[in-house]
């Protein structure tokens, strides 16, 4: 698949490997929608940790510029113990994954946590995860692709709001720098627009919006990416509740008659007919592939699952396997309107 070319150059991926077994920690109780947790905003001079719950790195230039990254927003950094070993492409068995993002959580002297990319085979350690200590120790978590499967099933186990953005191996450059400080530094209540650049064009060809069905929504932030999203569904660690729920998406490498089975799904298992606003990101490298002569195109795949909605709805959005990656919190209310092509946070997503 072409999702594998991006892996070295991107540092993740969307993919995601089946969910193997439920154990003891699938029975921890639902959170109820009133009991939002939001995390500490995090400070200069904190100590922001770094795991690996999914695909392993090989490489020690990697380790170094995530350091360097983090240093250079005023962050100390505390790399897992488990970060740099192997079993097959993840990193490290299942068992060593999830302790070290369960000691991250348990540790009083973290006081964030990023994931140092994605790959696959979070899923893998759903079952492991301590969801009690993780609700007691709120801390602030990002990444995204792959990780998609934390942020799910945290938000479904204890309502901790996590946020899909960067990983530690991505490009911080200004753009994805600002939204991450303002968001989780700063407490703001972002508004999340596209860059308007337009150079010496008379109009904006890069990062241009689609607006699918007009109007504006408030609602809960709630998705990520959308086949590891999809491959979750049937467990107990999706969420149940999608009402007035502003669902938001993002993926690369798949083909377009693989989107529309995932869009299908969403429809078929009732989640469509339930949120109040959709946004959708960057599909990198997601072509008709072996479909060939009479493909959909992405737009009409879009526009069959959701201008029946009535709903308000755009894609293009500054989320996904892009460089400029917007940092985007899951249960957090928010407005957007679909012809801006904005995001308006409606709170703070951390205290």
């Amino acid at each position: 698949m072409k999702r594998r070319n991006f892996v070295y150059q991107l540092g993740i991926t969307g993919l995601s490997y089946p969910l193997l077994s439920f154990g003891t920690n699938a029975d921890f109780p639902v959170f109820s929608n009133e009991k939002t947790i939001k995390p500490k905003a995090l400070k200069k001079g904190d100590t922001i940790g770094i795991v690996s719950p999914a695909g392993a790195i090989f490489e020690s230039e990697p380790y170094e510029i995530a350091r360097e990254s983090f240093e250079a927003m005023g962050l100390n950094v505390k790399f897992g113990k488990y970060t740099r070993s192997r079993y097959g492409h993840l990193a490290g068995t299942d068992h060593e994954r999830a302790e070290e993002l369960n000691e991250m959580f348990r540790d009083k002297n973290i006081h964030g946590i990023i994931a140092l990319r994605g790959g696959s085979g979070s899923a893998r350690i759903l079952d492991k995860l301590d969801y009690k200590s993780i609700s007691e120790n709120p801390k602030v978590f990002v990444g995204y692709s792959d990780i998609t499967a934390l942020h799910l099933a945290i938000y479904r186990k204890t309502g901790l709001v996590t946020f899909h953005g960067p990983v530690a191996v991505s490009s911080w450059n200004q753009f994805s720098f600002d939204y991450f400080q303002r968001l989780l530094f700063e407490a703001e209540s972002l508004t999340y627009t596209n860059p308007q650049i337009k150079g010496n064009l008379f109009t904006q060809t890069n990062n241009r919006i689609r607006t699918i069905q007009t109007g504006k929504a408030t609602g809960e932030l709630l998705g990520g990416n959308l086949s590891v999203l999809t491959s979750l569904m049937g467990t107990p660690y999706f969420p149940k509740n999608w009402k007035n729920k502003i669902l938001y998406l993002e993926d690369i490498g798949e083909k377009i008659y693989a989107v529309d089975r995932m869009m299908s799904q969403l429809k078929l298992g009732g989640v469509l007919e339930e949120i109040s606003g959709f946004v959708f990101g960057k599909c990198n490298a997601c072509d008709p592939g072996g479909s060939g002569y009479g493909s959909l195109t992405m737009e009409e795949v879009m526009d069959h699952y959701i201008k029946p909605l009535g709903i308000p709805a755009f894609s293009g959005a500054m989320i996904g396997h892009i460089d400029e990656n917007s940092t985007i919190p899951n249960g957090i209310k928010a407005e957007m309107n679909a012809e801006a092509g904005s995001i308006q946070l409606l709170d703070p997503a951390v205290n």
